[in-house]
């Protein structure tokens, strides 16, 4: 029996999946053939599939209308695009066209804002909501928008010191502005911290509202909002951080008629290994029933319910490209794949974080299997990636030094993060350069089109930055 890596995939997961398939031996993602781009584009390459970002979206907003129509709830759902997690014009243009709200997070957000309804791409109507940090920037141009007529704007106070400033900038004006509170979490058991510096403490809130928030004719509580950090999991640890949130919610709404809103902070996870399982429909029809029970049974009004989803909703859409250009055998049992980038500079996630991504071949799916090691060309020694998620070990197809084609890999799932936490464009590490940049979307009727929209850096373009 050949112990193919394709048997390897085929006797460990149901394969092909969702966005993955092999034609002609080797592999497709979402019907692109990777190999047609590598010989198109070159490697190092990295890929966003725009089409998925409009999936992602309206598998979420399904689901939760479904939910709200079979527990005969009475508010409504918005889905929020946090734009932290990719501010690239394509991701956030393919976002919007799918009538999705944002989320902001720091003072050139607004800018951006600004820059999207100048080209016609959102409206005044347009729900926005503003975290982070407030410095005074970032409020002074907050405060613009709600002067120029985005009336759904929502300021959420991370602070109490931040309202203070807050009003001190409204004191200047006529305006009347939206805010909403964020609750302090308590950090998972492992974390090092225990409660988390962003938002403002629980048993703190309702105090906070009653002495500064509800006589003052200019601010106007909509939302209340939580964040946790791991996402959204079936877990005794969410569910518990859930529950003190909702209660929160329903104190406050009692003292407050004008509150209708309820933030679900943290966003659904997506797909980082072939055997992920994630039962979003049983999730989301969990969150809305606790809602309405809840409610019923306090005697108060459903609340409307909004998710800030960044990494579900651009994560699935990317991938990178690496050509394996020499292997290594460091020692009886580790062998090295030695790729054509570093895995610090375009996934950072991964030696940050930890994170994992989907790891597959390109082509030999019908060589034999071996156990590797993944390195970049940095001279970092945490330039590597040597587990799975659910494998603590990387398998990848052998290949002889003599084969006319070199090996191909490639990371997948990679959309999200990954670009604005290496600084995409550019200082690198070991001055290697960012790869380029390849946007693949479907025409009207449904054609693949591909674009560069970015050649690899250049040493001109890093020197320039270095001041030479």
């Amino acid at each position: 029996m050949k112990n193919t890596y394709f048997n390897l995939i085929d006797q460990s997961y149901y394969f092909p999946q969702d966005g993955f398939d092999l034609h002609d031996g080797d592999l497709s993602f979402h019907g692109i053939s990777l190999k047609y781009l590598i010989e198109k584009y070159g490697t190092p390459l990295r890929l966003m599939y725009l089409p998925r970002i409009g999936e992602q979206i309206k598998r979420a907003r399904n689901l939760f209308n479904r939910s709200i129509k079979k527990n005969k709830y009475k508010g409504s759902y918005y889905y929020c695009y946090c734009t932290k997690c990719c501010h690239f014009s394509h991701v956030v243009k393919s976002a919007v066209k799918e009538g999705v709200h944002i989320e902001t997070s720091s003072s050139f957000d607004i800018d951006l804002i600004l820059k999207l309804f100048k080209d016609g791409l959102i409206s005044k109507k347009i729900i926005l909501v503003h975290n982070g940090y407030k410095t005074d920037d970032y409020l002074s141009k907050i405060l613009k928008l709600n002067k120029l007529g985005f009336k759904n704007s929502v300021t959420i106070l991370d602070s109490m010191e931040e309202v203070e400033r807050l009003v001190k900038k409204l004191s200047r004006s006529k305006s009347k502005i939206k805010i909403g509170l964020r609750l302090a979490i308590d950090e998972e058991p492992q974390s090092a911290y225990y409660t988390s510096r962003l938002g403002i403490r629980q048993s703190e809130i309702l105090e906070f509202y009653k002495e500064k928030i509800k006589n003052n004719e200019k601010l106007d509580l909509k939302m209340v909002h939580f964040f946790v950090d791991s996402g959204i999991k079936d877990t005794m640890y969410y569910w518990g951080e859930f529950q003190k949130a909702l209660k929160l919610f329903v104190e406050l709404k009692k003292e407050c008629s004008s509150l209708r809103a309820l933030n679900l902070g943290g966003g659904f996870p997506i797909r980082n290994n072939l055997g992920f399982e994630y039962d979003y429909e049983y999730i989301i029809n969990e969150i809305v029933s606790n809602i309405k029970d809840t409610c019923v049974a306090e005697d108060i009004e459903e609340p409307d319910i909004f998710t800030e989803f960044g990494k579900y909703t651009v994560g699935e859409s990317g991938a990178i490209i690496f050509q394996v250009l020499e292997q290594k055998q460091q020692n009886d049992t580790e062998l090295w794949y030695m790729v054509d980038n570093s895995l610090m500079n375009t996934i950072p996630d991964a030696w940050s974080i930890y994170e994992k991504f989907i790891l597959l071949p390109i082509n030999k799916w019908n060589n034999e299997y071996t156990r590797v090691n993944i390195g970049g060309i940095s001279c970092d020694h945490s330039d590597y990636y040597n587990s799975e998620d659910l494998n603590q070990q990387v398998h990848l197809p052998a290949y002889s030094k003599t084969d006319r084609e070199p090996l191909y890999v490639g990371f997948f799932h990679t959309g999200a993060y990954q670009d604005s936490i290496s600084g995409y464009g550019g200082i690198k590490h070991c001055l290697i350069p960012s790869p380029k940049h390849v946007i693949v979307d479907r025409d009207e009727k449904g054609n693949i089109v591909d674009r560069l929209y970015r050649a690899e850096q250049t040493v001109d373009d890093m020197f320039k930055i270095l001041g030479y």
